[in-house]
């Protein structure tokens, strides 16, 4: 399998190509030498009993909104600076390495993640141990592509420890003939109950179920394509998920900006999910 994992050693250049072309064609790209480096303050934050036990992750909208948060108000005040501070570095690299995508992005999220991965107890389909790419139940999306920036913030020096699949077409050309044909009126009666929080496209549906596929399909997950990545504490990676196979195998304390972005507006429209699922389809998805 060709190596999905693009190391930058250094600072990316401003609208460097190369790297606009990779991260398009669903690679991951890795920088060990950029950290996000928290404050020896804010270290004490460093503790699985920072997340209410009710909450996933900690998270915290473009608004400046905190979710999942234990502690007290100052304690949560100082962990919204934080990953406050993270927003702003994630979105500079963004900025940096890819300028048009920052002037019509939607803002997402930054969520800190201070749980052990591999003993986080989960459904098959909501464990993330397991090779996927990126689809919500409820929140379609239309092919709005999910544009994520991690950054491995670990005191220990654990590695957050991935798994990385082959390229999106490929996984498509596998599992397309196992899924379930599309139907309009179960889109249309999912949304009149709120199952769904707007109709759920062709293209929706797709890639719930090329998720689904590649989550229960344990020879897959065993043997596909795969190659092993550590990544250390102290470096950054991007990628989007929504189209880069990845599984979050273990480690512990990471941050992640998420940034939603029309497919129309990447450098390649022609790369993007949609428009590889529109061409294996032969017809509109939304």
């Amino acid at each position: 399998m060709e190596n999905q994992i693009l190391e930058i050693a250094e600072r990316p250049r401003a609208g460097d190509p190369s790297l606009v072309t990779a991260l398009e064609a669903g690679k991951v790209l890795y920088f060990p030498n950029l950290a996000f480096e928290p404050t020896a303050d804010e270290l004490k934050l460093f503790t699985p009993a920072i997340r209410d036990p009710k909450s996933r992750n900690i998270s915290q909208d473009a608004t400046g909104r905190l979710k999942g948060a234990a502690g007290d108000e100052a304690t949560q005040q100082k962990l919204a600076a934080m990953m406050q501070r993270f927003r702003e570095q994630a979105e500079g690299l963004l900025a940096t390495m890819a300028p048009r995508y920052m002037e019509h992005v939607r803002r997402g999220p930054v969520s800190f993640r201070p749980s052990v991965v591999e003993t986080r107890e989960q459904s098959w389909r909501a464990d993330d141990r397991r090779l996927h790419v990126d689809a919500f139940p409820s929140r379609p999306n239309r092919g709005e592509r999910l544009l994520r920036v991690f950054a491995n913030v670990n005191p220990e020096g654990v590695p957050r420890v991935w798994r990385v699949g082959e390229p999106f077409e490929v996984v498509a050309q596998r599992f397309l003939p196992r899924v379930k044909p599309y139907s309009a009126w179960q889109a249309r009666a999912l949304k009149a109950l709120r199952v769904t929080k707007s109709l759920r496209s062709e293209y929706d549906h797709l890639m719930l179920q090329l998720h689904d596929a590649m989550k229960s399909d344990m020879e897959y997950q065993k043997n596909g394509p795969q190659l092993t990545m550590p990544f250390p504490a102290g470096c950054t990676w991007v990628c989007f998920s929504d189209q880069t196979p990845h599984a979050a195998m273990s480690g512990q304390y990471m941050m992640e900006l998420t940034a939603q972005l029309p497919p129309s507006e990447q450098y390649d429209p022609d790369a993007s999910p949609l428009a590889i699922l529109t061409r294996m389809m032969g017809h509109a998805l939304v």
